[in-house]
C-alpha cells in the first residue's frame, strides 16, 4: 500500500493538469476566448465543449426522398440505356421508345433481332437493380415479352424500396458535406425509417438558408442545345434562367456530369465584376469537357442545374483545361451557395422538407439552467454525504469526484462530441458511481479494521479486495451504455457517451487516485488508527 511510485504520482497530476488546461476555454466568456485563440500559437488546439440543440437551441428538419421522382429517374435512365444498346446493335424499332407512367416499352418486329437483343435487356434490368448484403441483386424492373414484338419494362416495388434506401445512404454522405462547408458545429445527420433524414444544426437560428442547401438536389449537367430541325424525341424543352419565362430547347443526351467535378470556388468576372462559380474537372470530365467543346465549336453548351438552363454560352474554341465557369446574374451569396452544393455532389434524389422547427436559445438556456441545478445539487449531496460518513477518507473521495467530472468534460472535449441534456443527465449519474466505487473500498477498508487487521494491512486488503468488484460493475455499466450507443440515436448517444467516459474516468479517480492520496496522508501523518 505504501510502495507507491513517483512516477505514478507525477502521472496522475499531469492528467489532472491536461483535463483543466482542456477545459479551462470553455469557461471563458466567447470574447475571452477569441482572445486567447488571438495570443496563443496556432499550433496549440482550443476546443470548447459542443452545446446540443437541446441546450444552444438551432434548426431542426426532416427530409423525406421523393419517391416518385427516383422512380422517375430509374425510368429515364433505362429508356437511355435501352437506346443505347439499340444503337450498339443497330436494331430498329417501331414507334420509337414510349414512356409508361411505370416504365418504358418498345416494339421490336423481327424475331431474330428480338433474341439478339432480349438477354442484354433483361441483365440490363438486373443491372439497374440495388445490392442486397448477402452478394444478390433486387432487379429494378420486369421485363415481358409479346409473341407481336412489344417488350415492356414496369418498375418493381422492391427496386424502388431499394433505390429509395440507398438513396437515403448516399444523401446523409451529401448533407453531411453540404452542412459542414456552412461552418456549422457538429451537425447531427441521421435516417429516420427508410425513406427519411434528419438534420439538427445546434446554433443555426434562421433555416432559409439551411432549406436552400439541403433541399436543393445539384445536379449539374452539361448538354448541348438543340439544333434547329432536330428530332423532337432527342430534346426538351428547359426553363431558361437568363431568360425568365423563356424556354431553351436542349438535348436529352448528357455530355459532362457534374459528378466529375472535383472543385468550385465563388469568384468574380474580370471583365464584368459580376460573381461567378469557378469549376474543376477530374481527367475523365476534363477529356470529355475538351472532347465535346473541341467537336462542337460555334454551337452553345447550355449548363444545367436541376433541370433549368442557368446559362447557355456560345463555344467559341475548345476547352481542354479541364477548368471552366459559371455565371447566370448570381448574387455574391447565390454564388457561395452554388459552389457549397457543386462542392458537396448532387443528391441522389430529391428531397423534400415534412418538418421544420427552430428551438430557441431561451429554451437551450433554460434547459442548461435545470441541468446545472441538477448537477450542483446532485454533486453538493454526494459530496455532503461522504464527508459525514467517511471524514477526511470523504475529502478524499470528494476531491477524486471533482477530477472525475474534469477527466469527462475533457474527454467530451478531445472527442468532439455535443453535450445534450440526457447527456448531463448521463454525467450525474456517473457522480453517484464514482462515489459508489469509493463506498466499496472504504467499507471494505472498515470490515478489514473490525477484523483487527493493522492500519496498512487494512488499507491494502480494501482497495484489493474491493477492485474485483468496482471492475465487474463499471463493465457490466459500460456494455450497456456500448448498447444504446450503438442501437440509439440522438439523445440516447449523447448519453451513452458521457456515460461511458464517466464509467472510464471512475477508474482513474475513484481507485487510482483516491488510493494515492490516501498512500500519501498516511505517509505524513502516520496515524494510529483509522478516521473511518
Amino acid at each position: 500500500m505504501l510502495r507507491y511510485a513517483t512516477w505514478k504520482i507525477v502521472s496522475i497530476l499531469a492528467m489532472t493538469v491536461f483535463a483543466a488546461l482542456i477545459i479551462a476555454p470553455s469557461l471563458l466568456s466567447p470574447q475571452s476566448r477569441e482572445a486567447l485563440i488571438a495570443h496563443l500559437p496556432r499550433w496549440i488546439p482550443v476546443r470548447s465543449i459542443v452545446l446540443g440543440l437541446d441546450l444552444q437551441g438551432g434548426s431542426h428538419v426532416v427530409l423525406e426522398v421523393d419517391a416518385p421522382s427516383v422512380t422517375k429517374t430509374l425510368i429515364e435512365n433505362l429508356r437511355d440505356s435501352v437506346r443505347r444498346i439499340l444503337r450498339e446493335e443497330k436494331i430498329a424499332i417501331t414507334g420509337g421508345i414510349g414512356v409508361l407512367p411505370r416504365g418504358v416499352q418498345l416494339r421490336v418486329p423481327d424475331a431474330t433481332e428480338r433474341a439478339k437483343v432480349m438477354p442484354k435487356l433483361r441483365q440490363l434490368a438486373t443491372a439497374a437493380g440495388s445490392g442486397l448484403p448477402d452478394g444478390s441483386r433486387v432487379p429494378a424492373f420486369d421485363v415481358t415479352e409479346s409473341d407481336n414484338g412489344l417488350i415492356q419494362f414496369t418498375v418493381t416495388e422492391a427496386g424502388v424500396n431499394a433505390k429509395v434506401r440507398r438513396a437515403v445512404e448516399q444523401s446523409i454522405e451529401v448533407l453531411r458535406r453540404r452542412v459542414d462547408a456552412l461552418g456549422t458545429t457538429e451537425p447531427n445527420i441521421q435516417r429516420q425509417g427508410d425513406d427519411r433524414i434528419v438534420v439538427e444544426v445546434p446554433g443555426l437560428q434562421d433555416t432559409s438558408k439551411l432549406k436552400e442547401i439541403l433541399g436543393t438536389t445539384a445536379k449539374l449537367e452539361f448538354r448541348l442545345v438543340a439544333e434547329p430541325g432536330a428530332d423532337s424525341s432527342e430534346f426538351e424543352q428547359l426553363d431558361d434562367q437568363e431568360r425568365p419565362g423563356a424556354k431553351l430547347p436542349v438535348e436529352k443526351r448528357v455530355m459532362v456530369q457534374g459528378e466529375d467535378l472535383v472543385d468550385a470556388s465563388p469568384g468574380f468576372d474580370s471583365r464584368t465584376q459580376e460573381p461567378i462559380v469557378n469549376f474543376r474537372f477530374n481527367i475523365r470530365g476534363g477529356q470529355k469537357f475538351g472532347e465535346v467543346t473541341s467537336e462542337n465549336v460555334g454551337r452553345p453548351f447550355a449548363i444545367v442545374l436541376d433541370g433549368k438552363v442557368i446559362s447557355a454560352p456560345r463555344i467559341l474554341s475548345p476547352i481542354t483545361g479541364g477548368a471552366g465557369q459559371i455565371s447566370g446574374r448570381f448574387s455574391v451569396e447565390q454564388a457561395n451557395n452554388l459552389a457549397i452544393l457543386l462542392r458537396a455532389g448532387a443528391l441522389p434524389a430529391k428531397l423534400t422538407i415534412v418538418e421544420e422547427r427552430t428551438v430557441g436559445p431561451g429554451l437551450g438556456q433554460d434547459s442548461i439552467d435545470a441541468g446545472k441545478r441538477a448537477a450542483y445539487v446532485g454533486a453538493g449531496l454526494v459530496a455532503f454525504y461522504m464527508l459525514i460518513t467517511y471524514g477526511v477518507f470523504g475529502v478524499f473521495a470528494n476531491i477524486a469526484l471533482l477530477v472525475h467530472i474534469a477527466f469527462i468534460f475533457a474527454g467530451l472535449i478531445m472527442l468532439g462530441a455535443t453535450l445534450t441534456l440526457p447527456g448531463i443527465a448521463g454525467i450525474v449519474l456517473t457522480i453517484g458511481m464514482a462515489v459508489d466505487s469509493n463506498v466499496l473500498i472504504y467499507e471494505r477498508i472498515r470490515e478489514e479494521a473490525h477484523l483487527g487487521r493493522s492500519i496498512i494491512s487494512a488499507l491494502d486488503a480494501g482497495f484489493n479486495r474491493a477492485f474485483a468488484t468496482i471492475v465487474d460493475s463499471n463493465v457490466t455499466m459500460f456494455v450497456a451504455a456500448a448498447i444504446l450507443y450503438f442501437l440509439g440515436s440522438g439523445p440516447v448517444r449523447g448519453f451513452a457517451v458521457s456515460l461511458a467516459l464517466g464509467i472510464l474516468t471512475t477508474i482513474v479517480t475513484a481507485v487510482t487516485m483516491t488510493r494515492m492520496m490516501i498512500t500519501l496522508w498516511y505517509r505524513y501523518r502516520r496515524p494510529t488508527k483509522l478516521p473511518i
